[in-house]
């Protein structure tokens, strides 16, 4: 059975946590299973105001009991995997086991990366990603993280004991590298799928590298599209995008409000 999410950018109408968490309440009053929010700290010229993600998960995680939430998705390489661990971990309690942690390279295009001055090389970027997903694991779990790598440092120090946190990683369609990534985790966020079919191609893929049970292949949809073709052919969620421009809170609400 596929599960049906919002994929939400908390942007300009939307750039204000307390107006999510509303909507996350209101999501799980028409039935919805998951609330994902987008992380970013800059869109282009056309988007202004921003929220910060975390604060957002944490209103969301309080505002609900069903659903599952979390961050679609977080670019490890900008972040100290010491920092999101505790991030990760406070929210998996605050949401009773529901925060799942979705994970990128992230993307340059409108400078977010370089204009604050952090990697920029997509090559790099994935070998930050691989080193700070085991330094993440680790502190994670509950013994004792002793990690000195090329970008990331952990001596000696203990992990949080933290609930499970599934990891999703993201990638975009046609690309291997983030497939075989995704594959030794939880899930799966395709990007830029062209149609239904190409879902069948991204589960065959997959199943070279045999995910464990349980992995999720994410799938996210325009709010104009029909989910009809998508639901039953592989993918474990189908997403309705909310967002990134011209957001209308009204309109975001009925949409919402209508459910999957």
């Amino acid at each position: 059975m596929t599960r049906r999410g919002l994929f939400v950018a908390p942007f300009d109408a939307l750039a204000d946590p307390r107006v999510v968490g509303d909507l996350a309440e209101a999501a799980e009053a028409a039935g919805w299973d998951g609330f994902f929010l987008w992380d970013h700290l800059q869109y282009g010229e056309r988007v202004g105001a921003i929220a910060d993600v975390w604060t957002c998960c944490a209103v969301v995680a309080d505002r609900t009991e069903r659903m599952l939430l979390g961050p679609m998705v977080t670019p490890l390489p900008r972040r100290r995997p010491q920092v999101l661990a505790q991030q990760a971990a406070s929210l998996a309690v605050l949401s009773r086991g529901r925060f799942v942690l979705g994970l990128g390279i992230g993307d340059d295009w409108v400078g977010e990366l370089g204009g604050y001055g952090d990697e920029t090389d997509p090559k790099v970027r994935g070998r930050m990603l691989d080193e700070g997903l085991a330094v993440l694991a680790g502190l994670l779990g509950d013994g004792v993280v002793d990690h000195e790598g090329e970008h990331y440092v952990a001596r000696g120090v203990r992990g949080r004991s933290a609930p499970d946190v599934p990891v999703w990683l993201a990638g975009r369609f046609g690309n291997r590298a983030p497939l075989r990534r995704a594959a030794r985790h939880d899930g799966f966020f395709v990007i830029g799928l062209g149609g239904p079919d190409d879902l069948d191609r991204v589960a065959s893929d997959l199943a070279a590298y045999d995910p464990a049970p349980g992995f999720d292949l994410v799938v996210d949809l325009q709010p104009d599209q029909d989910p009809a073709p998508w639901l039953d052919r592989g993918a474990s969620w189908v997403l309705t995008r909310v967002g990134p421009y011209d957001l209308d809170l009204e309109a975001v609400r009925r949409l919402v409000d209508a459910g999957p």
